[in-house]
């Protein structure tokens, strides 16, 4: 069976472990998941700003940094302008990976605090792991380094389509 028609297509969708059999669906899926990311980060970092002393007394000390006004500054603009990069794209893997250093200190208090306790430290283990994956993987084709990277490259073909 050659796997063409609804049936082939269907399962190739449902049950390929290739890329490149739904590359659209997945660079959209990657985008979508890397826009709300962004959009849903951004205010924690705005919050932090908001009474930069209370978190740097709330968080940053209680972990014994030194300088937690300072720490306390850079976690809020690693995610103040982190996020928005991260959303459209741009930069997006010092973008991620300075979002995912937040994320592992706040595990690590969450850690302290609670122990290995799962609704402490959910929410932060899921946006560490999102950001980790952008931090590997980067914006994808649909995103402002995709747009630069098609440029670079002479065109708008992707790497793939160059090749054949």
């Amino acid at each position: 069976m050659s796997g063409s028609g609804w049936f082939g297509g269907t399962a190739r969708l449902v049950f390929s472990a290739k890329r490149s059999d739904n590359d659209a669906l997945f660079q959209s899926v990657w985008a979508i998941l890397r826009v709300i990311a962004g959009v849903v980060m951004v205010h924690n970092g705005f919050d932090k700003l908001a009474d930069i002393q209370s978190f740097a007394d709330a968080y940053v000390s209680a972990l014994g940094l030194p300088y937690p006004v300072f720490f306390a500054y850079c976690a809020a603009l690693a995610e103040t302008l982190g996020a928005p990069l991260l959303a459209f794209g741009v930069l997006t893997r010092p973008a991620a990976l300075a979002l995912m250093s937040t994320m592992l200190v706040a595990i690590y208090h969450h850690v302290l605090v609670a122990g290995f306790s799962i609704p402490y430290l959910e929410r932060s283990l899921l946006y560490a792991a999102c950001f980790a994956f952008f931090a590997v993987c980067g914006g994808g084709e649909y995103s402002v380094d995709g747009m630069i990277a098609d440029v670079l490259r002479g065109g708008n073909a992707t790497p793939r389509e160059q090749q054949g």
